[in-house]
Order: C-alpha cells, then sequence, then structure tokens
C-alpha cells in the first residue's frame, strides 16, 4: 500500500513534526512491514523554481515546431530556454528546473545549445517531474513569484509512505484503515471518510440486475450518471495523489474508482451504459464461455468464476478485471457505477488462475468491508457531477444478502494468560472498542467485529488484537527455560550419515520441489493400476500444472531437476536427494475441525492423523555421462546399472546394514529396463530398486541414453544393530583366485553367498572381479572369476588349510549351482 502523508493527514491529526523515524517505528509497532518512506522533494535535486515567460519567439525549419522562450527565475537576467510544449503564453507561470538539477530517473539538466539556440535548464510537464503521465504539456502554475520554490505548488513537498500489508488485515490497504490504524498509535483524532449521508436502496431500481450466486456475491449496488463531460480531466490534486500511489491516471471516471478504492478500501467499476444490452445478471461462468478482459487477453472462463453479464454474455470477471465490450469510452456520456461485495476465496483463486492479480482482488482476497458499496458510490457521484458535470438517477440499486457478523465470546483473563502481560477487564474492552468492536457482557466478553475486520473470527484474534494495540514492546522477552535433550534422533543421524556418504562418492545433492505433473506418471511408464498414481492433490497448489505430490523421488529428479541441469549444458551428472514421498492415506472421510482453544482429545488428534498421507524418507539418485572421467590420462567410463547397484550399496553401509544382509537380484518395475533392472532387499525385504531406465522413459522424458538410477525407501530399512568390535588378525593372509564356469542364468550374488558359506569362518572377504563368457565353455555358460581372502584371528595359515576352504566353497557351489573350476 502506497500513498502520500498529506492524503493521512486529510484523516488523521498526526503531529505537525513528525519524522520519518518515527512514522516508520508507528507503523512497525502496528505490524505493519515499512518498505519505504520517501521525502518527494528529495527526488528532483537542485533548484527547481518558478518562472514567468517573458517572450516566446517561434523557431521554423525543424521536424516539430519549437519554441525559444526567456523566462524570469528570479535570478537576475532573464534565462533562455528551448522548448517544445504549445500550451502556454507569454507572462504564464511555469515550473523551471536550474542547470545542475536532476529529475527524476538521473536525468541531469545543463545549459547546452540545441536548435541553434542556447538553452539554460527546463520548463517542466507532469511526467518529467514523476508527478503523472501527461507529456503533451508543460505545467502552467496559477499563482506564484518567480524565483521562488516550486516544489509546494506542485506537490513535491510531500512524503509518500510504501508498507506492506499482511494477508489477514485487507482494512490497512486504504487510507481509511491505514489512518484509523496511526490514530492508535499516536492517540490522535480520527476523521472517517465512510461517514457520509448515502443514499439508500430504492424499490426502482436505475438498470435492471439479477444476482443468481449470493455465497459469490452477497451485496450489489450500483448509480447511474447521465450526460456527463467526456473531455473533462481529472482534477490535479486527484492525479498527484494517484500517482503517489502508483497507479496511472486513466480518465476521469476511472480514476475517481481508482481514487476510492484507495481512500475506502472499495474496488469499483464504471460500464458504459450505452453499450450494456439489456439487464445485468451476476452468477457463475457456464462452460465453455470466453471473455476479452480490458489488458486485451481472450480467457477461458472457469465454472468458480464469478462474471457479470449482460444480453451479450460475460462482459465483466467479477472483482478482477471488466472486459473490454462494456468499458468505459473517451466519448461515453452515461455510466453506471458499481460497487460490490465478493467472497475473498472466489477473488483469490479466479486471480491464480487467470494470474491477474490486480489492486482490486489483492484486496477483495484480503477482504473489504461490505457496508461501503453506497457510501463509495455516493463519494463516487459527487466527484463525477463536479467535475463533468451530468445528471444523477436518483434511483439506487442495493441488492443487500449480507450476513451478521458472529459474536465472539471472550473470557477477559484469556489475553494476560496468552501474552504474559496483566491486562486489565476494563483495559482489554477499552483496546477492543478503539479497534471498533461491540463489547458487552462481564465473563466471557460478548464482542461483536465492526464489518472491516472480517479476520476477527476466535477468541485467539482478539488477544492479538490487545497485544498489538496495547503494544509489542511492552510484551517482556524472555526465553523460555530450555529442556536438556538428547540431540538429533537415530533416524536423522541416518539420513545425514547416508548423505554424507553419497557426497563422499561423487554424487552431488539437490532438493527438487514436491510438486509433479499428472502427466509426470505416464512418461515414467506406470501401469494405470500402479499404486504410485494414485497421488495426493493439492486443494490449492502453486502451479495449476503440478497440483500432486510425488509419490517417488525420481518422479521430480529426472522430470525437473536431472533435465533442468541437462539443458544447462552438463553432461556428467551424478545427482542424489533425500526426501519425503507421499502416499495416500485413502480415507475418504473428511478430518474433524480442531480449534486452538484446547488441546485435541486423542480420538480426534488419531481421526486427523488417519488422514494425513504416509510420508517416508527415500533416497534416489541418478547417474548420466561418463563416471569415470576421460582426459589427457585415458579414456573415460560411462556410468552403468552396476553404478546405480554400487550407490545403493554404499547407501546401505553407511546406514549400518552389513553387506551380508543385502541381496541384489534381478527384477522387473518402472521406470527401469526389464533386462537391467535390479531390487534391492534387506534381510529378504524388497527397499528399493536400482539400474538402467527403460529406453521409452529415456525418450519420453528427453534424457541421455543409457541414463541409470536408484531409489530406496529409507524409512523401511531396519535398525541398525549394535555394532560389537572385531578383533583385528596380525597374521598375513591367503589369497586365492577362483573362477568358476555355469549357467549365465546364476546371479553372481547367489554364487558369492554359496562360496561364503561353504568357505567357512576363515573366509575373510570374497569380490568377483571379472566375467568372461565365450562359446568354448559350453552354449549357455560364463565363467565368474573371485578373489578369496583367507585369514585367522591366532594362526598364520598352512597351505593345505587355505587350500581345503577353498576346496569347501567351491564345493557349496557346485552342490547348489552345478559349477565347474574352470581349467580343471
Amino acid at each position: 500500500m502506497k500513498t502520500s502523508l498529506s492524503w493521512l493527514r486529510d484523516y488523521v491529526s498526526l503531529p505537525a513534526g513528525l519524522s520519518t523515524e518515527e512514522l516508520d517505528d508507528a507503523l512497525t509497532n502496528l505490524g505493519m512491514e515499512v518498505e519505504s518512506i520517501v521525502d518527494q522533494a528529495a527526488t528532483v535535486q537542485g533548484d527547481l523554481v518558478v518562472g514567468k515567460v517573458l517572450t516566446i519567439e517561434e523557431l521554423t525549419g525543424f521536424k516539430k515546431p519549437i519554441r525559444f522562450c526567456t523566462v524570469d527565475v528570479g535570478r537576475g537576467a532573464p534565462q533562455e530556454i528551448v522548448c517544445g510544449a504549445r500550451n502556454f503564453a507569454v507572462d504564464d507561470l511555469v515550473v523551471v528546473i536550474l542547470p545542475g538539477g536532476e529529475l527524476p530517473g538521473g536525468f541531469k539538466i545543463g545549459a547546452r545549445k540545441t536548435y541553434g539556440r542556447n538553452s539554460n535548464g527546463m520548463i517542466c510537464s507532469a511526467a518529467e517531474l514523476g508527478l503523472g503521465s501527461d507529456h503533451s504539456g508543460i505545467i502552467v502554475l496559477p499563482t506564484g513569484t518567480p524565483g521562488a520554490d516550486a516544489r509546494p505548488l506542485v506537490g513535491l513537498d510531500d512524503v509518500v509512505v510504501d508498507v506492506e500489508i499482511t494477508p489477514d488485515r485487507g482494512y490497512e490497504m486504504s487510507l481509511r484503515g491505514l489512518a484509523r490504524e496511526l490514530s492508535y498509535s499516536f492517540e490522535a483524532a480520527y476523521t472517517d471518510p465512510a461517514l457520509i449521508a448515502a443514499a439508500a436502496g430504492t424499490a426502482d431500481v436505475p438498470h435492471a440486475v439479477t444476482v443468481e450466486d449470493t455465497v459469490g456475491c452477497d451485496r450489489f449496488s450500483a448509480r447511474v450518471v447521465r450526460g456527463i463531460d467526456p473531455n473533462a480531466p481529472s482534477p490535479d490534486w486527484m492525479q498527484r495523489r494517484l500517482v503517489a500511489a502508483g497507479i496511472r491516471t486513466i480518465s476521469l471516471p476511472v480514476d475517481i474508482t481508482n481514487y476510492l478504492m484507495l481512500e475506502l478500501g472499495q474496488p469499483m467499476h464504471v460500464f458504459d451504459l450505452g453499450r450494456l444490452s439489456g439487464s445485468l445478471v451476476v452468477r457463475r461462468s457456464r462452460p465453455g464461455e470466453k471473455l476479452t478482459t480490458l489488458d486485451g487477453v481472450a480467457r477461458v472462463l472457469d465454472a468458480e468464476d464469478m462474471v457479470i453479464c449482460d444480453d451479450t454474455g460475460p462482459i465483466s470477471l467479477a472483482a478482477v478485471m471488466g472486459g473490454e465490450t462494456s468499458e468505459w469510452q473517451p466519448d461515453t456520456v452515461d455510466v453506471l457505477l458499481e460497487a460490490a461485495h465478493w467472497d475473498p476465496i472466489m477473488v483469490g483463486r479466479t486471480a491464480r488462475r487467470h494470474k491477474l492479480f490486480s489492486e482490486a482482488a489483492k484486496r477483495w482476497e484480503r477482504g473489504v468491508d461490505p457496508g461501503l458499496t453506497l457510501v463509495a458510490l455516493e463519494r463516487a457521484v459527487q466527484i463525477l457531477t463536479a467535475h463533468a458535470g451530468g445528471t444523477v438517477d436518483e434511483r439506487v440499486l442495493d441488492l443487500d444478502h449480507r450476513t451478521h457478523p458472529s459474536v465472539i465470546l471472550l473470557d477477559p483473563a484469556l489475553p494476560g494468560q496468552r501474552v504474559g502481560v496483566p491486562y486489565p477487564a476494563s483495559q482489554v474492552v477499552e483496546l477492543l472498542e478503539k479497534v471498533g468492536c461491540t463489547v458487552t457482557g462481564v465473563e466471557p466478553l460478548e464482542v461483536t467485529p465492526p464489518s472491516w475486520r472480517p479476520d476477527l473470527v476466535a477468541p485467539i484474534d482478539l488477544v492479538e488484537e490487545v497485544a498489538r494495540l496495547a503494544g509489542y514492546n511492552d510484551i517482556p522477552s524472555l526465553l523460555p527455560p530450555a529442556r536438556g535433550g538428547s540431540g538429533i534422533t537415530a533416524a536423522q543421524r541416518r539420513r545425514r550419515t547416508v548423505g554424507r556418504a553419497m557426497a563422499e562418492s561423487g554424487y552431488v545433492e539437490v532438493l527438487s520441489y514436491p510438486f509433479v505433473a499428472p502427466a509426470l506418471a505416464d512418461a515414467l511408464g506406470y501401469a494405470t493400476d500402479d499404486p504410485r498414481r494414485s497421488a495426493v492433490r493439492l486443494t490449492n497448489p502453486l502451479s495449476e500444472e503440478e497440483p500432486l505430490l510425488r509419490t517417488s523421488l525420481l518422479a521430480p529428479l529426472l522430470g525437473v531437476t536431472l533435465r533442468r541441469n541437462l539443458s544447462r549444458g552438463l553432461r556428467d551428472l551424478a545427482l542424489y536427494e533425500i526426501g519425503t514421498v507421499f502416499l495416500p492415506s485413502g480415507s475418504t472421510t473428511p478430518p474433524p475441525v480442531m480449534g486452538v482453544d484446547r488441546r485435541p482429545t486423542d480420538a480426534e488428534w488419531d481421526a486427523a492423523n488417519a488422514f494425513v498421507p504416509a510420508q517416508p524418507w527415500h533416497l534416489a539418485a541418478v547417474l548420466t555421462g561418463e563416471f569415470a572421467p576421460s582426459g589427457w590420462w585415458g579414456a573415460g567410463r560411462a556410468a552403468i546399472w552396476a553404478d546405480a547397484i554400487a550407490a545403493a550399496r554404499v547407501a546401505l553401509s553407511a546406514a549400518g546394514i552389513a553387506d551380508a544382509r543385502v541381496t541384489v537380484a534381478a527384477a522387473a518395475q518402472t521406470p527401469w529396463h526389464p533386462g537391467r533392472c535390479a531390487a534391492v532387499s534387506v534381510d529378504g525385504t524388497v527397499i528399493g530398486y536400482a539400474g538402467e531406465l527403460h529406453p521409452a522413459v529415456v525418450s519420453a522424458l528427453d534424457l541421455p541414453k543409457r541414463t541409470v538410477a536408484m531409489e530406496l525407501d529409507l524409512s523401511a530399512i531396519p535398525a541398525a544393530p549394535v555394532v560389537e568390535g572385531i578383533r583385528i588378525s596380525a597374521f598375513p593372509p591367503a589369497l586365492i583366485d577362483v573362477a568358476l564356469v555355469l549357467d549365465r542364468t546364476v546371479p553372481a550374488a547367489e554364487v558369492e553367498a554359496a562360496l561364503a558359506s561353504g568357505a567357512g569362518e576363515l573366509l575373510e572377504s570374497v569380490a568377483l572381479f571379472d566375467v568372461y563368457e565365450s562359446d568354448q565353455l559350453g552354449e549357455g555358460k560364463r565363467s565368474l572369476a573371485y578373489k578369496l581372502i583367507f585369514r585367522a584371528p591366532d594362526r598364520t595359515l598352512t597351505s593345505e588349510e587355505a587350500l581345503a576352504a577353498r576346496d569347501a566353497a567351491v564345493a557349496a557351489v557346485a552342490a547348489r549351482h552345478g559349477a565347474t573350476l574352470r581349467g580343471a
């Protein structure tokens, strides 16, 4: 909300010597965030003075009319100034900036020769001084003394205040609301601009209107003025105030509606009465309807949108923006002024749906006083007829379906209990009445909020008002005693350890938004009955294109994050993410409504949690390009499915899961390639998958070929057992390699498990180091070569002991899988 200090002083008697620091402190203590407080006098630097035009010489031979003027600026000899404007004459008083000055935007003024004449300064227009958008002519002053400071005469002696209004305090987005708030802080007299006599609604109406949806629009008021002067300009005082507020001046009727929106907080709309066809209908939009709004955009309407229609169809997107077919035109002489009250939720959703965050929409979604419609229309009619003439239709339309504010019961001791400051009951009543509430009763207090405070709906809201008006600075700043803790939980420690291990393995952590598009499930190849398709849909998503919460980390990691990095020119990527996924609970019963006045019961808490989706923690990783980089040292190595499995093993090891408990087996799971996908299990329970992505998925997401990925359910990993210390043997190991020939269908992991079980306690480790396939081995056969390390804790093994353990290991594989020792 941006406005001038002089405009605020019209409604609140602020101290005469009020400094910017005092104003800043007052606004901040009232709960507003001050963006800036700017002295407009400082926006124009140097000498800005009143000048009197002495002579004008018309210069010819140029593409546009040019005048060479002499101007008395009260500094001795007249100044010679070249000017292109033609709306002034000899003896007129004008605004002159002298050489050495600087206009808004950093435009410096100096003495120079132009059009063959010397020009010492500039005669200024309103646009050049930042006072408006009118470039058609310079400012001609009604009075003034040559050489005097021109700033007070053009409104540059004011202070512009810009504050950020919180979403729950829509009443502060007006001069009426800001002045009322400042009156609390300075204990100053307040004049409510809405306290004027306004004509009431009449049985006979100036134009027929029907409201079909009284929930979306609970009040609709209108007045008609005929025979106005369409060329009547907006008065200078109005233009200066609108420009100071950051609003472009357009025409007198439109400027009046904008001016009153700022003054009262009531958005309005002006219709060209001659362009309306038949009566007006206020309703929800119907399927297939479209509307071209004032910004020239043709919009497809939603069934939730409220529209104002005539016989031709929708002519206005209610509460957001008008339509082209009924807007005010330069030749308009008959106007219909509309002021209504709209449902804030509807307006907020419509504005976001159409990306139309107009000044009116900002106020509607925060809440507007429903009692202002007739007052705003009365003010609009008065200003319009005063400056543009016309005849006011004495008939007044007022369709009023408002509901009265509910009474809030407040324990007078509650503010003191919640805030920690002893507020007497008399002070509580006084502060609430100052806000505008009607207070009756004793214990409890019966509080009726004013019509301009729709944010006051519960006792805790009243507590906040008491604390705010009594002064936030009076609340003692005491740190609550901190109870002893044990630090982070075991689950948090495990996730941090896993993340650190992934980073140490060369992966880079990313954080993706948890929102996904419905089409991403098709791109990932999910079957129609895949449970991962069942996702939680957000009621109010940040983007209508991504309304679902992820059920897999790979969805946004592949569909958004990886693709964005690839589009930036990166090719060799190793990314990982640890985060929650959201699995629908399946409950169709809405959760109970729980207040803040008491602790929920166990039954309420259980019912609410039954509705909340499960949110297990997952780990996902993705690899593209080279896993081992190439360079002058030689060729690199592209990432393959085995690297994804290795990443899963790294994560499980960091989670405290011994390698012997991990099983890797071939599997088929989307979005992986059916022949290059492995299920990763711990103690026989599948906790994730790893491998190469399916070619169709890679193609649908426009990813590099052979992209590999893995995803683990960290929450499903069993708790790590207490690790006992292992005695490290100081005796030398016995290293023996074995190459086994067996069917290609036998998984290497099962061969490894058989070797370990057959070798017994002397086996320290076993590792696969070579895979060899050849027709010489026999059809459907391959050779797997393993390195076996044997060691005893208390002695040096003899050759016989080592060979016996090896033979036992080979025998176990032969018995289980029919393996033979290669070369035997």
